[in-house]
């Protein structure tokens, strides 16, 4: 039996089945879609270079200052490297002097999911693509108004798409 839910003005569920849960959000930039893109090991590599295999999916960063993005002013969209998801506006981008591609928030909430890290003996905010569960980055409480937020971002896990 198929049912709609409404979780907020622009955040709708749609059940299928007992199985499958198809969740998207609309908006007049993006359509965000979460029903869950996976692949195998295998597939992953396939796909993705070694180092953004390695940042994506083993929750690696690149270096700082290295990234193609980190320093990019040109509008756009950025997309997820791995599923293509729709994730920052280059609206909401800001230089935040730390060597990577930061946002002050996403393209529509539902683009991302965070969790918490504890690796490295700190305590983090993980920031990850809610189409695939790639790694994107981490959220530190330090960005500019409105939000305060800073979505630090590694630009390999980034593809950029430029307006038209």
């Amino acid at each position: 039996m198929n049912k709609l839910i409404r979780f907020s003005s622009n955040v709708w569920s749609v059940r299928l089945s007992r199985r499958y849960i198809f969740c998207y959000q609309v908006s007049f930039e993006s359509l965000i879609m979460t029903d869950k893109v996976t692949k195998s090991e295998i597939e992953w590599r396939a796909k993705l270079t070694p180092e953004e295999y390695h940042v994506t999916r083993e929750k690696g960063t690149e270096r700082p200052f290295t990234g193609q993005y980190h320093n990019s002013q040109e509008p756009g969209v950025y997309s997820c490297t791995c599923c293509g998801q729709d994730l920052f506006n280059s609206k909401e981008k800001f230089e935040s002097g730390t060597g990577w591609p930061s946002f002050w928030q996403p393209i529509e909430e539902a683009a991302v999911v965070t969790e918490d890290d504890n690796s490295f003996g700190m305590t983090r905010t993980e920031v990850m693509c809610s189409g695939c569960d790639a790694h994107l980055g981490h959220l530190f409480r330090d960005g500019p108004q409105p939000t305060g937020l800073r979505y630090c971002i590694n630009s390999v896990s980034l593809e950029k798409k430029q307006k038209k």
